[in-house]
C-alpha cells in the first residue's frame, strides 16, 4: 500500500502519520493490492480535519471528517471509509463482475469555474484523467454512490458505448446512452 500523508496548517508529526498508516492497514482485507492512500490531515482554528481518499483498481472512495481532536478525526474518518467499503463490497457480490480482458479507457472530469470574474467566457479550471473499466450500469450507479458524484460518464461494458449516468431531483437516476445510427 503506498501512503501519502499531508499536513496542513498542522507541524508535521510522525506519531500521527503513523497512526493514520496503522489505522489503514485495516481496509486492504476489503479491497485487492494495489491500494493508493492520500491522507490530508488539518488544522483551522479549533477543527482538526482528516480527509482521506483511496484509490484502487477502478474505484475511488472519499471520506472527510472535522472534530476537535486529530485522532479522533482520523478514526472517525476510517470507520466512514471502511462502512463504505464494505457496503461495497456487499454490492459486488450481488452482482455479476465485468469482464476484466478489455483495456483501460481514461474518463475526464471539468469542474465549473466559480469566481472568475477577468474572463467573460466560461473557463476550463481543474481537468482530472483516470482509469477506469467497462462496467454495467448497475456497477456506475454504485461507483457514483461511492464517490457522492451527482453524475459519472462511463463505459457501457455491454456495447462499449459511453454513456452518462446522473441522479434526478427525485432521486431515482437518469441514464444518456448515444443513438447507434
Amino acid at each position: 500500500m503506498q501512503i501519502t500523508t499531508t499536513f496542513r496548517h498542522i507541524e508535521p508529526s510522525e506519531a500521527l502519520k503513523a497512526y493514520a498508516e496503522e489505522k489503514l492497514e485495516r481496509v486492504r482485507k476489503y479491497i485487492d493490492e494495489p491500494i493508493t492512500a492520500q491522507v490530508f490531515l488539518g488544522v483551522e482554528k479549533i477543527r482538526h480535519s482528516a480527509d482521506v481518499t483511496i484509490t484502487a483498481k477502478g474505484i475511488t472512495i472519499k471520506a472527510s471528517e472535522e472534530t476537535s481532536d486529530m485522532y479522533a478525526a482520523i478514526d472517525m474518518v476510517l470507520d466512514k471509509i471502511e462502512r463504505q467499503l464494505q457496503r461495497y463490497k456487499d454490492r459486488l457480490k450481488e452482482h455479476k463482475p465485468a469482464s476484466d480482458n478489455a483495456g483501460q479507457l481514461f474518463m475526464k472530469s471539468v469542474v465549473e469555474a466559480e469566481g472568475i470574474e477577468t474572463r467573460s467566457e466560461p473557463v476550463i479550471i481543474k481537468s482530472s484523467t483516470f482509469s477506469s473499466k467497462p462496467m454495467s450500469v448497475d456497477e456506475a450507479v454504485m461507483q457514483m454512490d461511492l464517490l457522492h458524484k451527482d453524475f459519472l460518464v462511463f463505459t457501457n461494458g455491454g456495447n462499449d458505448a459511453i454513456n452518462v449516468i446522473y441522479r434526478r431531483k427525485d432521486g431515482n437516476f437518469g441514464l444518456i446512452e448515444p443513438d447507434r445510427v
